[in-house]
This record gives C-alpha cells, structure tokens and sequence, in this order.
C-alpha cells in the first residue's frame, strides 16, 4: 500500500511529487492509455442556452488545453453555472457542440462524458460513510471490490481524508465534506474537472486552505479543470486563464494579470478591481492630455497622494501626471492596504497606499494633490 503523501511533503520536494501520486488518478501521464497528446483538452463552439424567453448564455466558444486550470468568472446570473452544468450533460444546450479530447459528446449522457463534478453543496450521501460515497462511482462502474477499495484509500489520501474513512458526513466540518466530495469526482479518473462554486459556503481561513489545496492537487495531477466563482481573489490566486463573463457572454480570456491590469472595456474593468472609471474630459487633467478613448481606467493603486508637496508612500515611477488638487472624503483600512477616497471637483478617485503603522493616517478634510503612473493608464474599448 502507498504511503501517505501530505501536500506539506509535497511542497518540500516538487521533484518527487509525480512518483508519490496514486497511479489511480495520474490522469494525464504520458504513458496513461489513450491519452491525447496534441490538441485541446475541451472545445466549446457556439454554445447557447435559453430559458422560456429569457438568454442565459450565447456566443460560447472557447479552447482549453491539456491540464489547464480555467475559472469562470463573474457575477451572480452571469450564466457561468448553467455553462458548467451543460459542459456536465445535466443541462441541455440550445445550440452549440463540446469536444472533449477530441470527441464530440454534446449529445452524451453526463455518466458517458468523463467528466467529474464537484457542486457547492458537497452532495454527499448522509447514510453513507466517507469511504462509500467516495466509491459510489465506482461500484456503478462495477470495478471489483479489491481495486474498488485500493482507489479509495489512495485518493482518500491524497486529499488527506484517510483518517475519517469511517466516519458519516454529518461528523464532518464543512470543508472537510468538500474534500470527500473532491475525492469522489477523481477517484473515477475523469478527462475533466467541473467545479461549481465549492468553496463559496466555507469560512475564510478554511476556503483558503482548501484552496490551495485544490491548487496543490489540479498542478499534481495536471488535470483540466474548470472552476466557478464569483471570487476575484480567487480566480486570480487559482488559474492559470480566467473567463469573465457578463450577462451571458465571454467578456475576456486571459491570465489573472492581464484581466487585472488590462481590461477591454467597463464591464471587465468595473468587475475586477475598483478601477477609476472616468470619462476622457474628467480624465485630462489628470493626465495632462486628452485621451483617445472614450473612457479611461485607474487603478488604485496607480494614483500616488502628495501632502504639501511630501510624497505619501513609497517611490514614484518615472512618467507621472501634471497631478491635480483633491480633498480626502475618508479612509478605509484593508489590511496593509489604506484605501483613501478623494474628492476631486466632484469627481471621485480611490488611492491605494501601504498601510505604515508608524505613520498617521490622513483625516477626512486633509488636501492632497494626486498623480498618476501614465503607463498604468488603461484606455477602455467602446
């Protein structure tokens, strides 16, 4: 029998990570059998879904590759839940085709598709001890008993589970019942990983812990996975791509980085950071010149504050703006992070500065000028 591998061991020694995984669930090792080496792990091509009159998503197409970890991102009603589910078969489509490692399984009932699905709301069998609901895939597989267990235990392990092996889900912390849920989905080796929100109904310090944990095993395994949240900080910490999407459509495919910090319109911007969003006239001042673009976005913290000609915070960039007169409305402490609300003839402009804790925070009233980093000036597209 394998030896536990706690993720703790498998940070300390990367290189010794791929030979401790259970050969139940390396998924995507070279010599798996019938593995794709070339091409797109999923294709999505013109999906749509309508409910009575009502659009929940149309114009899907998208292209993820081998082991990928994509998060789909946006607010509540966006459709990013519903899309999930039609990629499972427990939604059907109005229109459209998916490709999974090649082969069409748009008509495909979820059980035949190869993929795995971990919901919100764990789904676990309450007359079922762990052990048995993480091999309930399994037994409706009719894999014989011996290897049916052997695959519990090692997927049990590998999401440190294999002590409560015995225990019923209402004996079980709420994250924990996440963890045998996440179990169930890959102790049936799926092509894909669907996660739906999972950490969503969990307390901070174990949605992070979980989270990394999520991480930790995805980058182990190399296993495709798509993931909603409305999290931005959790999009960002966990994928490798994010799609954000708005009312039913892709709005943008990129990296956490790009996504953050070069938005393609208002709606992306509004939704991934509380960017400035000003209009070219409102923004000249503050620029020196009048941009091109209809609409301009800041970031916080791209604004620096001056105090009598002191700067506030640490060293400016190199290109900066003319600068412009503003009073602070308030202050709010997030952390290391001071986040100051300037008031600017009516315009208002949220600045970002490292919270020192040996320097007094500036009082509402206080008069300040403002500058911007020209080259974090983010020119929105109509």
């Amino acid at each position: 029998m394998m030896a536990a591998t706690t993720l703790a061991t498998q940070r300390a020694a990367p290189s010794t990570v791929a030979s401790t995984i259970p050969s139940s669930v390396q998924t995507t090792t070279p010599s798996a059998p019938g593995r794709q080496e070339s091409g797109n792990a999923v294709s999505l091509r013109g999906l749509a879904k309508r409910f009575g009159e009502t659009s929940v998503f149309a114009d899907i197409d998208a292209d993820i590759a081998h082991g990928e970890f994509i998060t789909l991102l946006g607010p509540s009603g966006c459709g990013k839940s519903t899309l999930l589910r039609a990629i499972a078969g427990l939604t059907s489509l109005g229109a459209g085709s998916i490709h999974i490692g090649g082969d069409d399984i748009t008509r495909l009932p979820p059980q035949r598709r190869g993929v795995g699905m971990v919901f919100q709301h764990y789904a676990l069998f309450p007359n079922l001890k762990v052990a048995d609901n993480v091999a309930f895939g399994l037994r409706m597989q009719k894999v014989p008993g011996d290897e049916r267990a052997r695959r519990v235990d090692e997927v049990l392990r590998l999401v440190e589970m294999q002590d409560q092996a015995h225990k019923f889900p209402h004996q079980l912390s709420g994250g924990q019942c996440q963890r045998v849920a996440l179990a169930r989905s890959l102790v049936v080796e799926p092509k894909v990983l669907l996660m739906d929100e999972p950490l969503s109904a969990l307390d901070a310090r174990i949605r992070r812990h979980l989270r990394d944990q999520i991480r930790e095993i995805q980058k182990t395994l190399g296993l495709t996975t798509l993931f909603v949240t409305h999290d931005q900080e959790e999009a960002m910490l966990m994928s490798d791509r994010v799609f954000l999407m708005h009312q039913g459509r892709i709005l943008q495919k990129d990296t956490a980085e790009v996504l953050y910090t070069r938005p393609r319109d208002e709606n992306a911007a509004g939704f991934m950071g509380h960017y400035c969003l000003l209009d070219a006239v409102e923004a000249a001042p503050l620029l020196g010149f009048r941009s091109q673009a209809g609409r301009v976005a800041l970031r916080p913290e791209a604004l620096y504050l001056s105090v009598q000609g002191r700067p506030l915070g640490g060293e400016r960039p190199a290109r900066v703006g003319p600068g412009v007169s503003g009073r602070v409305r308030r202050h709010r402490l997030l952390g290391n992070i001071v986040r100051y609300d300037i008031d600017c003839d009516g315009t208002s402009l949220a600045v970002d500065t490292l919270n020192r804790s040996a320097r007094s925070l500036l009082p509402a009233g206080c008069e300040v000028t403002i500058h911007v980093d020209l080259d974090e000036v983010q020119e929105l597209d109509a």
